[in-house]
């Protein structure tokens, strides 16, 4: 197995940070300590890969931004707060969006290390398991990911699966007992399939029992004939609806309104990103916020400590918040 740049830290008995000082900048380390630390990269037949050298080379003040969108408000209030934070540290920001497309993915990456970026900021579709993450893992280069939510990833997020279970649960207190899961496609992205288990989770636990998920392509601008013949359909259109983004809340809002149904009184919609555009909606959309701004904000913060510091950087779980009524009014309320 390749050795990595914890393994060299272990053999040496010193810390990650210090092996990294030795391998980049050897001058901030006493000689002593470097012939320690060449002895273990000797001895493990460690090397330091391209995006290795890449990320650590002279300091470049810039900060790579790999988002799947640019044109989604989520990701927007994202970058919003990604380059607040990074201009109040000196950096500026190189941004690069995959369209939830994996070998996009790869080629973004790629034209952001070729610009020497001191740190990445990344949202990838599936963190657990992502050949490039393990790169940057093993060569202990500075990057965090935002809304992915891993835990052996350094991550900044909310809890997917917490939130989507809060929302749903109050759509159940709202009174609402059919409850069907529209979603992106689960394949290109992590966060969908934990919302859904969050989904699955509050009706479990309420005894009910959760259907699958029916899945669209996240940049749909139009609801697949099948899937709108199932929700306006009066047989078969479930009390509500649960969207596991806010864009693909709006889109059904307006495609059920134009087929002639009225919310949330034959159908109610719960989203999730608490985008201030559903405000603007009639009735107002009804979601799971997250902090989207801040989100961005405390990446960009988590990732400028470890650069300064070569060290990891810290994970965190921020809070989010429910915001019920509107297209999501409890039956009891619901207008005739």
């Amino acid at each position: 197995m390749t050795a990595s740049i914890k393994d060299v830290a272990a053999l040496a008995g010193v810390s990650i940070a210090t092996v990294s000082r030795t391998l980049n900048t050897p001058d901030r380390v006493s000689p002593a300590t470097r012939d320690t630390v060449r002895q273990a990269v000797a001895t493990l037949g460690f090397r330091l890969s391209r995006i290795g050298q890449q990320l650590r080379g002279d300091r470049s003040r810039l900060i790579g931004v790999m988002l799947p969108s640019i044109a989604s408000p989520v990701f927007a209030e994202c970058v919003e707060g990604i380059e607040a934070a990074a201009t109040a540290a000196g950096y500026q920001i190189l941004l690069m969006s995959t369209a939830y497309d994996g070998v996009r993915e790869q080629a973004a990456l790629d034209t952001l290390l070729r610009q020497r970026v001191d740190g990445l900021i990344l949202t990838v579709a599936h963190a657990h398991e992502h050949p490039l993450l393990d790169e940057l893992e093993r060569t202990g280069a500075p990057y965090v990911l935002v809304y992915n939510q891993c835990p052996h990833r350094p991550c900044v997020s909310v809890d997917n699966r917490g939130a989507a279970r809060d929302g749903v649960a109050a759509l159940i207190t709202a009174g609402y007992r059919r409850i069907v899961m529209l979603s992106g496609a689960m394949a290109a992205s992590d966060r969908a399939w934990q919302r859904y288990l969050g989904y699955g989770d509050a009706l479990a636990a309420a005894g009910l029992v959760a259907t699958p998920a029916l899945e669209v392509d996240f940049n749909s601008v139009t609801l697949p004939a099948v899937v709108l013949a199932a929700l306006t359909d009066p047989e078969t259109r479930p009390d509500a609806l649960f969207c596991g983004n806010d864009r693909l809340a709006m889109l059904v809002m307006r495609q059920l309104q134009q087929a002639g149904l009225a919310l949330p009184r034959d159908i109610a919609i719960l989203g999730f990103d608490g985008l201030d555009v559903g405000t603007l909606m009639s009735p107002v959309l009804a979601s799971v916020c997250q902090p989207n701004a801040r989100l961005g904000a405390m990446a960009m913060q988590s990732l400028d400590l470890a650069i300064r510091d070569d060290a990891a950087p810290v994970s965190r779980i921020l809070p989010h918040s429910l915001r019920l009524g509107g297209s999501a009014a409890p039956v009891r309320f619901r207008p005739d």
